[in-house]
This record gives C-alpha cells, structure tokens and sequence, in this order.
C-alpha cells in the first residue's frame, strides 16, 4: 500500500512562490509511478493541476501553465510542485495521488484523475 504526505502548504501574497513536496512510502521506489497534483476549493470539484507519468512526461491545467512546475526525485521517492506567481483563484486544498506501480498511463490520463493513490493534502491560501 502506497503512503502519500504532502507538506510545503501556506498563507502567502499574490505573486508569491511556494514549493509543495509529497513523500511517498511502502513502495520500494516512486520511479515506477506515475504521480499528480490536484487541488479543491470549496464549493468546486477537485481538478488536476499537473501530472507526471513514470517515463517524466509532464500535463499543466491551462490555469498554471508557465507558472507550475512539476518535477519528481525518484531517489527521494518525492514529488515536487514549485508555484510561482500565485494568484488567489489558486488558493485551495492539494492532494497528491499516484498510479499503482507500473501502470502504463499517460500524463494526462494521470492530470484526468486516472490514480489509485491519495494523499491528505496540504492547504494553499493566496491573498491578494
């Protein structure tokens, strides 16, 4: 069974940065995985944020394109997500989620919510 714990979540300014990380554990590496962020605001359904697939394939929603980017340290088993230019419609709650082991997926299955793993999350608040 694969654990995910999301840290890096916080109140900042409009076009702050921040960097969230996921560890994942009880699998021997994350190499083999293909992982994602997605967020919720209250009142609206989760959405995908950015996605990486196992080969290091990357999906961005429109809304964070050139702002977000996802990255993963396999060694680390510890997926990435740095935020620049935050904006307060990115203030919400992110969840990071990853495929079984193996699974062949592309990115944007991955960014379309196709994972079998989540994490608790961890709060964005974005003031403007």
């Amino acid at each position: 069974q694969v654990q995910l714990v999301e840290s890096g979540g916080d109140s900042v300014q409009a076009g702050g940065s921040l960097r969230l990380s996921c560890a994942a554990s009880g699998y021997k590496s994350t190499y083999s995985m293909s992982m994602g962020w997605f967020r919720q605001a209250p009142g609206k359904e989760r959405e995908g944020v950015a996605a990486i697939n196992r080969y290091g394939s990357t999906e961005y929603a429109d809304s964070v394109k050139g702002r977000f980017t996802i990255s993963r340290d396999n060694d680390k088993n510890t997926l990435y997500l740095q935020m620049n230019s935050l904006k307060p419609e990115d203030s919400a709650m992110y969840y990071c989620a990853a495929s079984s082991p193996w699974r062949p997926l592309t990115a944007r299955q991955v960014l379309g919510g196709t994972v079998d793993y989540w994490g608790q999350g961890t709060q964005v608040t974005v003031s403007s």
